[in-house]
């Protein structure tokens, strides 16, 4: 397993507030591990992180929001932008079941348009 990390804050454990992008490789997909907030100045570096990942084509990207704190309205357009750019050979398949992530994806319906998964080791199992 490889990890590139894209830091847009400081430490690790992300402090409230703070913003991480942790990207692994494990097996055949890529994931994306968030953590802090996503909102408007962040939502962005999620978008970019998610494209550069899509261009290698995975046949899977999983974009995990167990460690985000806040999800705001810029977060959820982020994941459907993701979700809209992947290209037809990859799946994305997005971990939320926190508060803070989950309620507001099922608060706007977009658990109709996103492929939710409650664990990172049942996004990456699921065919």
């Amino acid at each position: 397993m490889t990890e590139h990390v894209h830091t847009e804050g400081s430490a690790t454990p992300v402090p409230f507030g703070e913003f991480r992008i942790a990207r692994m490789e494990q097996g055949d997909a890529l994931v994306l591990e968030v953590a802090g907030d996503v909102d408007t100045t962040t939502a962005p570096a999620l978008v970019r992180a998610a494209g550069e990942a899509l261009a290698e084509k995975p046949p899977l990207l999983v974009v995990d929001l167990t460690g985000v704190e806040f999800l705001a309205s810029p977060g959820l357009t982020a994941l459907l932008t993701i979700h809209r750019d992947a290209g037809p050979g990859t799946a994305v398949r997005i971990v939320a079941s926190g508060r803070a992530t989950l309620r507001p994806i099922q608060l706007t319906g977009l658990e109709e348009s996103l492929s939710l998964f409650p664990t990172r080791e049942a996004a990456l199992a699921s065919s």
